[in-house]
């Protein structure tokens, strides 16, 4: 693992991010565009866990804005994120990437309930752990559940996968007069209000002192140079 800076990381991918090109549910190509990125790096030795959110099958915030009740619309994104959780390890398993399920939410037959050390074994042995659920809690994004598997697996980076390239002063598909941070502290990220991860995700990081690179998953090779310990996107750090 000579010239590795990372030598185990939390992968957070949006369910929005599978849709790719899509309006709803899985694209194929999309998807095996991520497979080819965390295959690079797992065959550098690196130990891969991954949260998904549920947002291309269903979000509980949307949910409990059309009159659903918050706590039920939440269950149910949890779930969505489960069923994510089991197409990405199908996807990985299909290119010979041996994976895991872990759930916050105990679904009997689909994958094991999250315990810790079971956890940090799996990755131990090389498998892709993809955590699934959420947190297990309604009220808790899957930004916080990443925050929260990232210090309970003792990663040594959260990684926040984006469509665009890194943190902007503002979003730079509407503002082309945004510019982007190479570098910013977790109080400043919180204090400008930027929005990369839910207030309560960025100080459970700052918390745990855990480093986050926000970097877009569109870019061919965007992990592995982050694994090399390349400038890739922002980094959030104390």
């Amino acid at each position: 693992m000579a010239g590795i800076a990372h030598r185990r990381i939390l992968l957070k991918l949006s369910g929005e991010a599978l849709m790719g090109p899509d309006a709803f549910g899985y694209h194929a190509e999309t998807m095996a565009g991520f497979v080819r990125q965390i295959d690079e790096v797992v065959g550098l030795g690196v130990q891969v866990g991954i949260v998904v959110g549920g947002g291309n099958l269903f979000r509980g915030a949307t949910g409990a804005l059309s009159g659903m009740d918050r706590a039920t619309a939440d269950s149910m994104g949890m779930l969505a994120t489960v069923m994510n959780s089991l197409a990405l390890k199908d996807a990985l398993m299909a290119a010979g990437i041996p994976a895991q399920v872990m759930t916050a939410v105990t679904i009997a037959h689909v994958g094991e309930g999250f315990e810790r050390d079971a956890a940090v074994r799996h990755l131990e042995a090389g498998r892709v752990v993809i955590f699934g659920g959420g947190t297990g809690n309604p009220f808790f994004t899957t930004d916080t559940a990443a925050a929260l598997r990232a210090a309970e697996i003792g990663a040594d980076l959260m990684l926040k996968a984006t469509k665009v390239d890194g943190v902007y002063t503002a979003d730079p598909k509407k503002d082309p007069s945004a510019t982007k941070y190479d570098q910013l502290t977790f109080d400043e990220a919180i204090a400008k209000g930027l929005g990369v991860l839910d207030t309560a995700a960025f100080a459970l990081c700052r918390e745990q002192k855990m480093p986050l690179r926000v970097f877009s998953i569109f870019k061919a090779g965007a992990l592995r140079r982050i694994v090399h310990g390349e400038n890739e996107g922002t980094l959030v750090t104390l």
